[in-house]
């Protein structure tokens, strides 16, 4: 049972990550390129649709990756699943405290009501998102190596 629970953690963990480094470094710059007012719209639609997601699947992964520390406790790579832990904790806080709220107000952004300043808030959701990614990568590549 354990086997599954680590298998099933580690695809869940590994697919938020592919889905997070996606929008870092393949849909926002495809939105960045877009003309006009076709940008930011895109990052509107995809701040309220991923934002209906990410909050399920942050919390859902920190909660198997506990799981998993509780019920591995004492077994070889314990000490990395814990640490992958932390580190899906440190990506939720910067979630809830960094991002999410650049993200509440990118998603009710039209090209009327949008502030002069809405590049600038997106830029610095995406400064605080690369960090985000390198943190889940951190967490991922720390539960595929208690897996070995």
């Amino acid at each position: 049972m354990l086997n599954a629970l680590e298998v099933f953690t580690t695809v869940v963990v590994g697919l938020m990550v592919g889905v997070e480094f996606s929008v870092a470094f393949v849909i926002n710059p495809i939105f960045n390129a877009l003309p006009e007012d076709s940008g930011q719209l895109g990052r509107a639609h995809g701040g309220r649709m991923l934002g209906a997601v990410m909050p399920f699947w942050y919390i859902g992964s920190l909660v198997l990756a506990a799981v998993w520390a509780v019920a591995g406790w004492g077994q070889e790579g314990a000490g990395l699943v814990v640490t992958a832990g932390a580190l899906l904790i440190v990506s939720v806080i910067m979630s809830i405290l960094l991002l999410v709220p650049i993200n509440n107000r990118g998603k009710t952004w039209t090209p009327e009501n949008r502030p002069a300043d809405w590049k600038d808030q997106m830029k610095r959701w995406d400064r605080y998102h690369y960090v985000r990614v390198a943190v889940i990568i951190a967490a991922f590549t720390l539960l595929v190596a208690a897996r070995t």
